[in-house]
């Protein structure tokens, strides 16, 4: 007999939006056993599963999602852990709709398997039903591994390579490790708790985790390469972008790295508790359309503000930003003003932003991203009172290790330049990975990269060839 091919996915329970527009808890709750086990059931199981191919570490989609459907957490969440060190974060952050979901075989008709929501139930359950399990580690080699930046990359080489018995020591800038989990990703979307117990599980397996350490200025690579047989790269894009408009230098401007990461790391939001200051604005403009915008404009919302508006120069269609983060902002209150651009900050007598005036935009040819450019409309242009400005329009790698690197080959935008079959920089005994060479990427394909790098990080060090 054939499948009863169910055609929507099984519905996710959420915080009601006006309540979680004023709290900091995680807005969807999460699936129950028998929801999870309902939507595994929708799996074809098919004999080619592409799903896999979608998935940048390479996650064994059906197995994990078979042994939920049978009722086996226990056995979903080891096969997940077999392919990825991080399923919490993954479930919850990863662009499922544009990788593995997208060509899932029953999207071609219907809605694809949850995935997404299936890996954070299995995560999620592990982390309600006790340890985790440690997997036996190999006799070591004898070989070491500095991996620079603790995020989601750098992460991933960790846990591959100390699987292969390897030494591996993690260094990281910040007081906590996790990167842009931590300082960018805010609390309703991502819980700290749960990437902290991510790392965790990374240490107890044996990676060394040293904090508040800046390569290039506590020690720089050459320096660290005198007692690594290995460095890995992983230091992210936390250079922020800004528009280079009069105005910017105005207080109460932000960039959205410090925005965020005033309110996530070092918890303004948790304030009288913690007093990490903040600008409270009630007017506030949030400049770009993609997912860090989404963050920092219902951060405002949460953080007091009376009206928050999403300023971006294309159309809805254009934005880059997860349907589910715009869908969520449109439900919380978020003013999105579309093809509209900044050109000019103004300022009150004691130099602190109160007003923006912006121009419209129509929309005109294809552009280079294949989205199509936007063009000011000439006489358009208006004020609007604002008391606060976050600029989300994407950032850069900071230079400081390429300066303190001579010979490592870097790009037009600063982005250091690797072999994209092993993330091989020029430099001997380097590799990088994720957004120091993409650019602002996502979460999964800093992880994809780590997962090439380690492979060959693990070969370099059985063989010593480069």
């Amino acid at each position: 007999m054939a499948k009863k091919i169910i055609p929507k996915k099984t519905p996710m329970r959420e915080q009601p939006p006006k309540e979680r527009a004023k709290n900091y808890d995680e807005v969807p709750y999460g699936y129950s056993e028998k929801e999870a086990m309902q939507e595994a059931r929708r799996c074809l199981q098919c004999k080619k599963p592409i799903c896999i191919k979608g998935c940048p570490v390479e996650i064994d989609i059906p197995g994990f999602v078979q042994l939920i459907a049978e009722g086996d957490f226990q056995g979903a969440i080891k096969k997940l852990k077999e392919k990825n060190v991080l399923p919490a974060v993954c479930g919850r952050v990863c662009p499922q709709e544009d990788q593995c979901e997208k060509i899932c075989v029953l999207a071609k008709k219907f809605e694809p398997v949850a995935i997404g929501r299936l890996e954070r139930f299995a995560a999620d359950w592990e982390r309600a039903h006790g340890e985790s399990s440690v997997p036996k580690i190999p006799r070591s080699t004898g070989k070491k591994v500095a991996i620079i930046g603790a995020g989601p990359g750098g992460l991933t080489v960790a846990g591959d390579l100390v699987m292969e018995g390897h030494a591996v020591t993690i260094f990281e800038a910040l007081h906590k490790p996790g990167g842009v989990l931590v300082y960018g990703i805010p609390e309703f979307r991502l819980p700290k708790a749960i990437v902290y117990r991510e790392v965790d599980y990374l240490v107890k397996c044996g990676v060394a985790l040293i904090v508040d350490f800046i390569v290039g200025k506590t020690a720089t690579i050459d320096q660290l390469l005198e007692n690594f047989d290995a460095i890995y790269i992983g230091t992210g894009a936390g250079l922020p972008w800004f528009m280079n408009i009069p105005g910017e230098n105005l207080n109460g401007v932000y960039s959205a790295n410090e925005y965020l990461t005033r309110s996530n790391l070092m918890k303004a939001y948790l304030f009288p508790e913690y007093d990490t200051p903040i600008v409270r604005g009630k007017r506030v403009a949030v400049i770009g359309g993609g997912n860090v915008a989404m963050d920092c404009a219902r951060t405002a919302l949460r953080l007091g503000a009376d009206e928050v508006h999403n300023v971006y120069r294309r159309s809805r269609k254009e934005m880059p930003a997860r349907e589910e983060e715009i869908h969520h902002a449109k439900e919380e209150g978020i003013i999105f003003d579309i093809l509209t651009l900044p050109v000019k900050y103004i300022g009150d007598k004691r130099d602190w932003v109160k007003e923006m005036e912006c121009i419209k935009m129509r929309l005109g040819e294809p552009d280079a991203s294949g989205r199509r450019r936007p063009v000011p409309i000439d006489g358009s242009n208006f004020i609007t009172p604002i008391d606060t400005v976050i600029c989300a329009i994407g950032q850069s790698p900071n230079p400081l290790i390429p300066q303190t690197t001579p010979d490592l080959k870097i790009g037009k935008w600063g982005n250091i330049e690797v072999d994209s079959e092993t993330g091989k920089t020029s430099k001997k005994g380097c590799w990088a990975g994720g957004d120091v060479v993409r650019g602002g990427a996502t979460v999964i394909l800093a992880m994809g990269d780590g997962r090439v790098a380690a492979r060959s990080i693990h070969e370099y060090l059985k063989t010593g060839v480069w």
